[in-house]
């Protein structure tokens, strides 16, 4: 092992450069000017075995910004298709290169992906690099899903480029360094199935079940304990997104994971009141990817995947679609029992009742009607201090609590572990909408990173209930113009 990977810690391997050539390309980083680190995190690159001091060195940086190749790493362009708002594409990444994958001191196994390192085969048009604002963006999001317990891909580190990038105006350029337990995506499997390559599909599933699922390699049909398990994940996730407000913004295929962890931070956004139909990115003009439609589009896009997965399910194609069909049909159980389930913990509700789902359907159903905030409501709740929501003293509201009231008395749990189990399930703080833009305008107007560390800061505490929270509890102020997100290109 050379010095330099021993004092940056930098331990590579590359299987995934393992699979067959059509999977990726193969090429290095286009360099950039003058790379400045404006951002590192200190706890992630601890726990991936890497030194802190090393990384912000000038070495350091140059391996962000893609100047200088680390010992080991061999960078590719993973291809991949997708279902962009229904419609198959083949992609790839355009803008993104993975440098390879980091074995930890644990064992673990992490991908190592700079986004914004230039052109790459499936640039299509494109420049293949990122603006400042969208990769902060990202950071700030994707750190606070960590912290509120959502698998997730996560922001190791960003710097500028000292180069401009030309969007409708001219933006710094940033290049983030994303790590990932894979970035394999159910568009991935949408590529090797339109290929038409039967071995090459199998090589990439038997490749996803190592690295994914080890635990089901010995079965009889691995390849529907595949599909059962890409199912299960996903149900967990998506439920997960709905229970925190959280709305994706362009839910194609291409951006769900084999692995179950949210990918692809661009138009994401997390709703203030409650709000179904709420929707944030530009793109969607139909609310193909609104709040209330992404269980449904998750079981959409799982269907895609159960699709590619046909020729290795059963060598008849009658047998395997329906292999295919029966597993799918498990989707919605496994989402709305999940929901369920966390719905319940956020009411502190410990145990099951036939009339818990009218009860969590009449508080939303108000929650909606009022235009209560979502996270404020549920948080209003579990202090106790109701008379901090829009809901109190509507008729309505006074029923509907009496009758939450009589069901956590029915339950064995004391009303302190009800509470307890309500501090844990609702968050105190999520990244606002309007603290995002602010700490992104002061970063990339004035340069001044001090209000993205203060609310980065704050979200990654999300339960703990203190004075320096609350100025970012309230919600934005009442605004005529609807909130509206942009892809980060």
């Amino acid at each position: 092992m050379t010095k330099e990977r021993i004092e940056t810690g930098w331990n590579f391997d590359n299987s995934y450069a393992r699979l067959p050539k059509s999977f990726f390309s193969s090429l290095n980083p286009t360099p950039v000017r003058s790379p400045k680190l404006v951002i590192l995190n200190d706890p992630l690159a601890t726990s991936l075995g890497l030194n802190i001091k090393n990384l912000q060195s000038d070495d350091g940086v140059a391996v962000f910004a893609g100047n200088q190749i680390p010992e080991g790493a061999s960078p590719l362009a993973q291809a991949y298709a997708g279902h962009q708002f229904g419609h198959i594409n083949m992609l790839g990444d355009g803008r993104a290169l993975l440098l390879g994958e980091q074995i930890t001191p644990q064992g673990e196994r992490f991908d190592i992906q700079l986004k914004g390192p230039g052109r790459t085969p499936y640039s299509r048009g494109g420049d293949g690099r990122a603006a400042l604002g969208p990769m902060l963006r990202e950071y700030i999001i994707s750190e606070a899903m960590h912290a509120l317990r959502i698998p997730t891909t996560r922001s190791l580190a960003v710097v500028t480029t000292g180069e401009s990038v030309i969007r409708e105006t001219e933006l710094p350029g940033a290049i983030l360094t994303r790590v990932a337990v894979s970035h394999l995506r159910v568009g991935t499997f949408q590529y090797a199935a339109g290929r038409g390559d039967v071995k090459e599909l199998r090589m990439l599933a038997d490749y996803t079940i190592k690295r994914h699922y080890p635990n089901i390699e010995a079965d009889e049909n691995r390849y529907l304990s595949l599909l059962q398990e890409v199912i299960k994940r996903q149900a967990a996730l998506i439920s997960k997104w709905m229970l925190v407000g959280f709305i994706h913004g362009v839910m194609n295929t291409d951006n769900m994971t084999i692995s179950g962890e949210t990918i692809d931070y661009g138009p994401c956004a997390f709703m203030d009141s409650y709000d179904p139909a709420t929707v944030f990115s530009s793109i969607d003009r139909e609310g193909r990817y609104a709040y209330g439609n992404q269980p449904y589009i998750g079981g959409w896009n799982l269907a895609r995947f159960a699709e590619t997965l046909l020729p290795l399910l059963h060598e008849d194609e009658e047998k395997a679609v329906e292999l295919a069909q029966d597993a799918i049909s498990t989707y919605n159980d496994l989402y709305f029992s999940n929901w369920l389930s966390g719905m319940r913990a956020k009411l502190g509700i410990f145990n099951s009742e036939g009339q818990d789902e009218s009860l969590i359907e009449g508080l939303l159903s108000m929650m909606k009607k009022h235009r209560a905030d979502y996270t404020n409501t549920f948080r209003v709740l579990t202090t106790g201090k109701i008379e901090d929501t829009v809901l109190f003293g509507t008729p309505e509201f006074t029923e509907w609590h009496e009758l939450w009231k009589a069901r956590l008395e029915r339950q064995e749990e004391s009303k302190a572990s009800s509470q307890q189990l309500m501090a844990n399930s609702n968050p105190v703080v999520i990244p606002r909408n309007h603290r995002v833009e602010e700490a992104l305008e002061a970063a990339v107007e004035q340069g001044d990173f001090s209000v993205m560390e203060r609310l980065l800061e704050v979200l990654s505490t999300p339960y703990t209930d203190s004075p320096k929270q609350a100025e970012y509890c309230t919600p934005p102020a009442p605004s005529t113009r609807p909130y509206r997100t942009f892809c980060g290109t």
